[in-house]
């Protein structure tokens, strides 16, 4: 006869990676959500454009800027602890979007709603340090790919509820999504022993903070107040001035916010620069592929669909991302993480080849995006296994916050990058100057090339030596825990 308990405790242990996984996909559905509402948000609040646009903005500052200060904090203080707080920061955000029309407070519920970006690494933390060897790759895998996922089911997904509902009814959904969500983390997630001892480095939090800021909205505003603008080369020589500071503040304090010796090692700095770059490869894709699917068919190439068509145009890639992560973690397994980001990386070329030899096709443009989703699934896969292979166990939430943080802003220069492509290759069309194909050709281009470099960047990436580590703890066997800074 079994103990009492024990049923539901294996049970608990069973469901532990799809939770993580389902808090991920909330994650990136709430990044999402708010894209169809842009266009009519002006009128349903009253507010101008430019404070509008502040909604993506606010969300995409907090989530660059909380994602290394928590995954720190999870080292520090417990993951599971910093996990719950983040994914409830996320429905309190969305709650707030559900109460009011108000622009202000919608720009603060989505700056809280930014602190969802944490998830991911810190459920890669969790894993790592609760899951046998076997069973980590794989999960890791999955929880990498639901940034894909959450984006492609979120689009489509929220233009329904705005088309057939009030807005305020998709913000409702997502709210009841995020209690269950957390409510599942908090039942099925147990804490990890594994622990970095030492006291919050605030200076340094609040210096890279100051720092990331500075950067991320300069980069984000760029086009919309002019790169030359007083504001915008303030802003960046107030990001360089900060972040030398911190920089060596980070250096001269006992237990920084982020290991710099340790990022500085190749087999951590070259991922880092991977993930920068893969993040601006894999952004281009969407990015591109919902503005020219919209495009007016008077343009001669535009196939005039609407938000939801757009959405279920990339839907296919993230089911993919979703079917495609086991292959992604045993290709880790027989041939390393550094294999797997080459090809993934290789993949995203290929399909932005794809993308440049027909976007004028439906049919084609699904392919292309789809193939460009194959190629991210497979090098989102490897980062965080390359990272989790290259730092101390203590270390594996905030060093993975750092990689999640060069995603970001190689995002956030993409989109930079795009609009300063599109606003110089453009025609009147009705009137309105409207993208040329030409300058969409531009901006594939663009993105392929940079998905070679990161597929270069990986290559350069020294291979690990081997080893193993025992379950639960997530230390090497045989070795001194710290093994990891000296082979890195």
């Amino acid at each position: 006869m079994s103990t009492p308990g024990v049923p539901m405790a294996a049970l608990r242990e069973r469901l532990a990676i799809p939770v993580l996984a389902f808090g991920g996909i909330l994650m990136a559905v709430m990044q999402t959500v708010v894209v169809p509402l842009l266009p009519d948000l002006p009128r349903l609040t009253g507010a101008s454009a430019g404070a509008v646009s502040w909604m993506v903005t606010a969300t995409l500052l907090a989530g660059a800027v909380l994602t290394p200060v928590l995954g720190r904090a999870g080292d520090m203080y417990g993951k599971r602890r910093v996990l719950l707080m983040a994914l409830g920061m996320m429905t309190v955000g969305s709650l707030m979007c559900a109460l009011t029309s108000d622009i202000g407070v919608l720009i603060v519920a989505r700056a809280l709603q930014g602190a969802a970006a944490a998830v991911v690494p810190l459920s890669i933390s969790i894993l790592r340090d609760e899951l046998p060897p076997e069973r980590t790759g794989s999960a890791v895998a999955l929880m990498s790919s639901t940034v894909g996922i959450g984006a492609a089911l979120g689009l489509p997904l929220a233009a329904l509820l705005v088309q057939y509902a009030n807005w305020h009814v998709m913000f409702w959904a997502t709210t009841a999504l995020g209690v269950f969500g957390t409510a599942l983390a908090w039942w099925a997630v147990r804490e990890s022993p594994v622990r970095e001892p030492g006291r919050f480095d605030t200076l340094g939090a609040l210096g890279l903070a100051a720092g990331l800021v500075c950067l991320l909205l300069a980069v984000s505003q760029g086009g919309t107040w002019g790169w030359t603008s007083p504001r915008i080369l303030g802003l960046f020589a107030a990001c360089a001035a900060v972040l030398t500071l911190w920089w060596r503040q980070q250096l001269r304090a006992e237990r920084p916010l982020v290991d710099l010796k340790l990022a500085a090692r190749p087999r951590v700095a070259l991922p880092h620069i991977a993930a920068l770059l893969t993040g601006f490869s894999f952004y281009g894709n969407s990015l591109v592929t919902a503005q020219l699917v919209q495009a007016p068919t008077a343009t001669g190439y535009g196939l005039g669909l609407s938000i939801v068509a757009t959405g279920l145009c990339l839907l296919p890639g993230g089911v993919t991302m979703l079917l495609l992560s086991p292959v992604s973690a045993r290709i880790s397994a027989a041939r390393g993480p550094r294999i797997t980001l080459a090809l993934g990386t290789a993949i995203i070329a290929s399909g932005y080849v794809l993308r440049i030899a027909d976007s004028r096709d439906l049919w084609a443009i699904i392919l292309g995006a789809t193939v460009c989703s194959i190629g991210t699934t497979f090098a989102y896969s490897a980062l965080p296994t390359l990272i989790l292979r290259a730092v101390p166990a203590g270390q594996t939430a905030s060093a993975n916050g750092v990689n999640v943080l060069m995603r970001t802003i190689g995002q956030a220069v993409c989109s930079a990058a795009v609009a300063a492509v599109l606003v110089h290759h453009t025609s009147l069309v009705g009137g309105a100057p409207v993208p040329t194909l030409h300058g969409y050709l531009l901006a594939f281009a663009m993105a392929g090339t940079v998905a070679l470099v990161a597929c270069a960047a990986a290559l350069s990436i020294p291979t690990d030596p081997a080893s193993r580590e025992t379950p639960r703890t997530g230390r090497r066997t045989g070795a001194p825990r710290d093994e990891a800074l000296e082979g890195a």
